[in-house]
C-alpha cells in the first residue's frame, strides 16, 4: 500500500482537505479519457470526460448567399460605410445555423464507503505529475485507507485502486450517472456495470463501463450498483468509447476492461508509469538552488499559491506550475486523441462556456505553444489530425462563401472540423485567418524537428492550400497594397473617422502579419523541398505588396490599416502583436523601431486594464519574453498566478479555461530559451528572482535539444545536442562577446559576427557551449585552486 509520503513535493500538487468545488479537484487524463478527482472520504465523486462526447453531429453552416454579397460588403467597407457593411454581412455571410454544438461530460462515477460515518484523520490528497498518479489517503477510526487513481494511455482505461490496512474490512458500492441525460445503467456479467447514452440527433452514441476486481471479499451487482464486501483491496477499471471512433462502443469498452483486468493492477500501473515518466522526465527545470525554499515546498499547494499571491517568493512553485502545464498537455492531447479544447478535456457542464470548443483566433493555438519547446512534440499531433479533418470543409467554405481556391477557416471549429463563419458575433466571426494560423503549427513542428518527410507529406500540402486561398482572396486597396477583407481584429472594435463604432474592416494588422508569415513559410518550405517554383514566385510577388507594420499617433503599433482609436484600449486580445509572438516579423535587434512600438502597444493595453483574463496575461508574458524584458516577464507571470490561477493551478479566464496554463508554461520556456529567426538565445529574459538555476531537455528550432546551468544571472554551462546536420547560431547579450564551443573535449571552430557565434553541427553530436568571459573566470578559479 502506498504510504502517505510527502517526498518529492516539487513534483506534486497536494492538499490537506478534499476538494470543495470542481476547481479544487485534481485532473487525470490519457489524452482521450479524463476525470476530476475530489478526494472525498465517505462519498467520492469522479467527474468523467471522454474527448469525443460532443453534442450533435457535423454542422454544414456555410451561408449560401456568402459569395453573392461578398463584393458588396467589400465595396461598402472601402467607402467607409462599415455600419451598412456589417448589417449586410450579418445577414448574407454568417453561418446558418449560427453556433456549433458543445463538448459535454461523459458522466460521473460515485463511490460510497458503506457503514457508519467514522472519525477521519491524517487526510492527504495529491497529484503526482511526474508519475501521473493521484492519491487520496486518510484514516477511518485508525484504519488507514489509500486510493490510487490514474488514466492509462497504454491500456486506455481509468484505474482506481482502493486499499486499507485491516484485512477483510473494505466495503464499497459505486454507480454511474449522467444527470440530466441519464439513461440508466445495467449489469454486464457479475462484476461490470454499463451506462450508455446519446448526444442528440446525428450525434455520437457513447458507452461507459466499470469493472471491479477485489482482493479477497466478494463483488456483486445490486440494482444499478457494484458492491464490494469484506475485501482487502479492490481495483476498479473504467473504460469509455463513442461511435466517433468505433461502431460498437460497448464491445470496445468490454474489450479494454478485460484486457486491463487480465494484466492485473501492478502491470497496468507499471506500464502507465513507464510511459508517463519517460515523457515527463524529458524536461527538468530547477529555479533557485536546491533547499533555498525548502520551507515553502513543504506547504500544501493552495497555501503556497496564497503565499505567492501575497508577495512571497517561491521559484519552486513556478517550476511546479511549468511542469503542471506539460502534464496537462500530455493528459489532454496524445496521439490518436482529439486536441485539447478550451478546457483541455475536463468539463463538468452540458452547456459549457463558449461550448468548450476550439477557438482558433488564439486559444487553440496557445494550447500548443509548449508542445515543441517543452519536448512533447507528439502531443502536437492531435491538432494536425483536426486540421486534416478541416481541409475538405475548408475547401467548400472557400468556394461557397468567397469563390476562392484553397482552404479557409474562421474563429471557431469543433471535433468535426467545421470551417464556416460561425456565430453571430461581428467582432469575431468574420475572420478568415483560422486555417492560415493553424497551418503554421505544422511548419513549427517541422522547424523544431527538421523531418523533411513530414514537411513534404503533411505540413506543406496544408500550408500550400492555406496560402492558395489568399492568392485568390487578397485584393488591392487604393494604394495598391494587397489587403484582406471583410475581416476583424479579434475581437476588438474601433471608432471610425465619423465617430461611429465598427469592427468589420479591410486589412487589419493581424491578418497581414499572418499572411506574411504564411507566405514566407511556404516560400522557405518549397525551396527546401525543391518544388513549386511557379507558385513560389506568386507568393514572393504578393509578399512584396502586403502593408508593412505601421506606427500610430501614440507610438503604438497600429491595430488597423487606419490609425483608429480602440473602443476598448485595454482589450484582452492584442492581435496586432502577432508579429512579435508567435510571429517573428518584430524583433528586438533586427527591427528595433517596431519593437519599441510593440512595447508601447503593451503599455497602452495595460494602462487601460489589459491582461484581465488568464490567457491574455499569458500572451503578455510571451510578448515581454520576445522583447527580452526579464522583470516585466516576471511581473506578469506573478500576476498570472496571483490573479488568474485557481487552487488546483488551473487557469481562470474566468471561468476556467486551460489556454492560460499552456501559455504560461510556454512563456516560462520562452524566458529561458528562444530560437526564432534562425538564432538561439540563451536566458533571454532571466529575472533577478531566478538568478540561479538549471534546465534540461528544452528544444530549439533547427533540431536542437538544450540544457543550461546559470549562477548569479550568468550562463555557466550549456549543452546542445544536434538531431540533424545543421548550422547552430547562438546570440550573446552583448556584441563581441563570443561563445566557446567544445565537443568530445575538442574545440570546435566558430564564426563570430558581432552578437552571433556560428558553428557547424553533426547529427547525433553533443556540444558544450560557454560564454568566453565566463569560461575564462572558471579557468582562472581552477588555476587558483590548483595552486
Amino acid at each position: 500500500m502506498v504510504p502517505m509520503s510527502k517526498s518529492n513535493l516539487n513534483a506534486k500538487l497536494w492538499y490537506e482537505k478534499p476538494a470543495r468545488a470542481w476547481t479544487d479537484a485534481l485532473p487525470i487524463g490519457n489524452g482521450r479519457l479524463g476525470a476530476m478527482i475530489f478526494g472525498k472520504v465517505n462519498q467520492e465523486r469522479l467527474q468523467l470526460n471522454e474527448d469525443s462526447v460532443w453534442y450533435g453531429g457535423p454542422v454544414n453552416g456555410n451561408n449560401p448567399d456568402g459569395r453573392k454579397y461578398l463584393p458588396e460588403v467589400r465595396r461598402l467597407l472601402m467607402q467607409g460605410k462599415h455600419v451598412e457593411a456589417e448589417e449586410l454581412a450579418q445577414m448574407g455571410m454568417m453561418s446558418i445555423p449560427k453556433s456549433l454544438h458543445p463538448y459535454q461530460p461523459l458522466g460521473e462515477l460515485q463511490l460510497y464507503h458503506d457503514g457508519e460515518k467514522k472519525m477521519i484523520s491524517n487526510y492527504y490528497r495529491d497529484l503526482d505529475i511526474e508519475e501521473g498518479i493521484a492519491h487520496v489517503c486518510y484514516s477511518l477510526n485508525d484504519v488507514r485507507h489509500v486510493r490510487e487513481l490514474f488514466s492509462s494511455a497504454v491500456d486506455q482505461v481509468i484505474v482506481i485502486r482502493v486499499s486499507c490496512d485491516r484485512p477483510a474490512t473494505l466495503n464499497l458500492r459505486m454507480n454511474l450517472s449522467r444527470r440530466p441525460f441519464d439513461e440508466g445503467s445495467h449489469r454486464f456479467g457479475k462484476d461490470t456495470l454499463v451506462m450508455r447514452g446519446e448526444c442528440g440527433r446525428d450525434g455520437v452514441t457513447l458507452c461507459t463501463a466499470v469493472k471491479a476486481v477485489a482482493d479477497g471479499g466478494t463483488v456483486s451487482i445490486i440494482g444499478d450498483f457494484l458492491s464490494i464486501s469484506k475485501a482487502n483491496a479492490v481495483t476498479i477499471y473504467l473504460a469509455a468509447a463513442t461511435t466517433f471512433r468505433c461502431e460498437d462502443p460497448l464491445g470496445e469498452c468490454i474489450q479494454q476492461l478485460e484486457k486491463a483486468a487480465g494484466k492485473g493492477y501492478e502491470r497496468v500501473k507499471q506500464d502507465h508509469l513507464t510511459d508517463h515518466i519517460s515523457k515527463m522526465k524529458r524536461v527538468s527545470l530547477e529555479l533557485g538552488r536546491p533547499g533555498d525554499f525548502h520551507e515553502t515546498a513543504s506547504l500544501p499547494t493552495d497555501v503556497r499559491l496564497q503565499r505567492f499571491k501575497e508577495g512571497g517568493e517561491d521559484p519552486a512553485l513556478i517550476s511546479l506550475y511549468f511542469q503542471f502545464g506539460r502534464y496537462l498537455l500530455m493528459a489532454s492531447s496524445r496521439p490518436g486523441s482529439n486536441p485539447a479544447n478550451l478546457q483541455g478535456i475536463w468539463n463538468e457542464s452540458f452547456t459549457p462556456p463558449w461550448e468548450s470548443k476550439y477557438t482558433i483566433n488564439i486559444n487553440t493555438e496557445m494550447n500548443y505553444w509548449p508542445a515543441e519547446i517543452c519536448n512533447l512534440s507528439e502531443c502536437h499531433e492531435p491538432l494536425f489530425d483536426l486540421i486534416d479533418r478541416m481541409r475538405p470543409n475548408g475547401r467548400i467554405t472557400a468556394q461557397k462563401v468567397y469563390g476562392c481556391k484553397g482552404i479557409v477557416a474562421h474563429h471557431n471549429t469543433d471535433m468535426w472540423g467545421a470551417t464556416q463563419i460561425e456565430g453571430n458575433f461581428m467582432p469575431g466571426s468574420i475572420w478568415p485567418m483560422g486555417a492560415a494560423w493553424l497551418s503554421l503549427h505544422l511548419w513549427e513542428h517541422f522547424r523544431f524537428g527538421l523531418n523533411e518527410t513530414f514537411l513534404r507529406e503533411r505540413a506543406y500540402p496544408v500550408m500550400r492550400e492555406a496560402a492558395e486561398f489568399f492568392l485568390d482572396y487578397l485584393f488591392e486597396d487604393k494604394q495598391g497594397r494587397l489587403v484582406t477583407g471583410p475581416s476583424t481584429s479579434p475581437e476588438n472594435k474601433y471608432i471610425g473617422s465619423d465617430g461611429s463604432v465598427g469592427c468589420l474592416c479591410i486589412g487589419p494588422s493581424m491578418d497581414t502579419q499572418i499572411v506574411y508569415t504564411l507566405f514566407q513559410a511556404c516560400i522557405e518550405a518549397s525551396r527546401t523541398l525543391h518544388m513549386d517554383e511557379t507558385i513560389r514566385s506568386q507568393w514572393e510577388t504578393a509578399l512584396s505588396k502586403l502593408p508593412k507594420p505601421q506606427i500610430g499617433k501614440y507610438g503604438q503599433l497600429q491595430e488597423w490599416v487606419e490609425d483608429w482609436e480602440e473602443v476598448h484600449p485595454g482589450h484582452r486580445h492584442i492581435s496586432h502583436l502577432f508579429a512579435l509572438h508567435p510571429g517573428e516579423i518584430i524583433h528586438v535587434r533586427h527591427t528595433p523601431e517596431w519593437a519599441q512600438a510593440a512595447r508601447r502597444t503593451l503599455e497602452r493595453r495595460l494602462e487601460n486594464g489589459g491582461g484581465h483574463t488568464g490567457w491574455s496575461r499569458a500572451w503578455i508574458l510571451n510578448f515581454y519574453a520576445r522583447l527580452e524584458d526579464a522583470e516585466q516577464c516576471y511581473e506578469h507571470l506573478r500576476l498570472l498566478l496571483s490573479q488568474s490561477t485557481l487552487p488546483n493551478l488551473f487557469d481562470n479566464h474566468p471561468p476556467f479555461q486551460i489556454d492560460g496554463n499552456f501559455g504560461g508554461t510556454a512563456g516560462i520556456a520562452e524566458m529561458l530559451l528562444q530560437s526564432h529567426r534562425g538564432e538561439i538565445v540563451l536566458l533571454p529574459a532571466l529575472p533577478e528572482a531566478w538568478k540561479n538555476g538549471k534546465a534540461s531537455g528544452f528544444r530549439a528550432r533547427g533540431g536542437f535539444e538544450v540544457g543550461m546551468e546559470w549562477e548569479d544571472g550568468e550562463l555557466t554551462h550549456c549543452v546542445i545536442k544536434a538531431a540533424k546536420n545543421n548550422v547552430c547560431r547562438i546570440v550573446s547579450k552583448t556584441p563581441n562577446a563570443p561563445f566557446l564551443v567544445e565537443s568530445n573535449g575538442k574545440t570546435i571552430a566558430t564564426r563570430i559576427s558581432e552578437y552571433v557565434t556560428e558553428f557547424d553541427v553533426m547529427e547525433g553530436t553533443t556540444y558544450v557551449v560557454k560564454a568566453q568571459k565566463q569560461a575564462e573566470l572558471i579557468e582562472a578559479k581552477r588555476a587558483s585552486s590548483s595552486n
